[in-house]
């Protein structure tokens, strides 16, 4: 039995996946904070909803994705009731697996993850991390659970805060330049939702050549920039605004705003 503690929306985003991918309803339990949402996630999932005290009892698996400041007073309410060798995976930003394992004991087996939110399409990118504890048996168990998912990627922990910042935070990133160029459609006198419908099919488009082509992003994009064309003085004003400075900055913030969670 699976239990995710705390279905918020990324909590609702992995259990939805877990259905997709097959996983009876009745093998998963959700905790929740207020009654008129477990009943929501009855009704959409079929899913049971319990006590964090009585999923810590049932589960085999426990997926901790309650938000940050949370997680402590969490890891308090359920660590009486947390043997020796149950697997938890933490998928709370900056929070590290020698935080939850100092409230479970060194003998729980911890694994971090951090997920993003295309898990609602089965496009996650999921990157795990090995607690003190955790061995390989651990690493593929998380595997296989968010694997039907998405894409599922090792590395040390010592990187988790980057990655949050990178692949976490990722999706908004480009939901912000949609948006952008959304708004630069509509100021060139396209409808709305023409233009909306032009930028969303270009990035999908690119995002599977990306994936697909194994290309470096520099050859694709130098493949679209003819010499003296249109796409070649986009990019030089792109550069004029230092775009690609302000994106590394901002990567970096929020790497920096995952550490900051993790000391609380």
């Amino acid at each position: 039995m699976i239990a995710i503690l705390g279905a918020g929306k990324m909590g609702e985003a992995l259990l939805s996946g877990l259905v997709r991918a097959g996983v009876p309803a009745g093998e998963l339990l959700a905790t929740v904070r207020r009654p008129e949402r477990g009943e929501a996630l009855v009704r959409q999932y079929g899913v049971r909803v319990a006590s964090n005290a009585e999923a810590a009892k049932r589960a085999d698996t426990l997926i901790l994705a309650v938000k940050p400041q949370d997680m402590a007073t969490l890891l308090d309410e359920i660590a009486p009731y947390v043997p020796a060798g149950r697997l938890v995976i933490s998928a709370a930003a900056g929070i590290t697996t020698s935080f939850v394992e100092a409230r479970l004991g060194e003998d729980v087996p911890v694994v971090r993850v951090m997920s993003n939110t295309p898990v609602l399409v089965d496009e996650a990118m999921s990157v795990i991390s090995a607690g003190a504890g955790a061995g390989e048996e651990h690493l593929k168990l998380a595997e296989d659970l968010l694997r039907p998912v998405g894409k599922v990627l090792r590395v040390p922990e010592s990187q988790q805060d980057a990655a949050t910042a990178l692949s976490g935070s990722g999706p908004a990133y480009f939901f912000y330049l949609v948006e952008a160029m959304v708004d630069a459609g509509i100021l060139l006198g396209m409808p709305r939702a023409a233009a909306l419908d032009m930028v969303t099919q270009s990035i999908v488009g690119a995002a599977i050549m990306l994936r697909d082509s194994g290309e470096h992003p520099v050859i694709l994009r130098e493949a679209v920039t003819s010499p003296g064309g249109t796409t070649i003085a986009a990019i030089a004003e792109l550069e004029r605004h230092s775009v690609r400075a302000a994106f590394l900055a901002a990567i970096e913030a929020a790497r920096d705003r995952s550490g900051q969670l993790a000391a609380g």
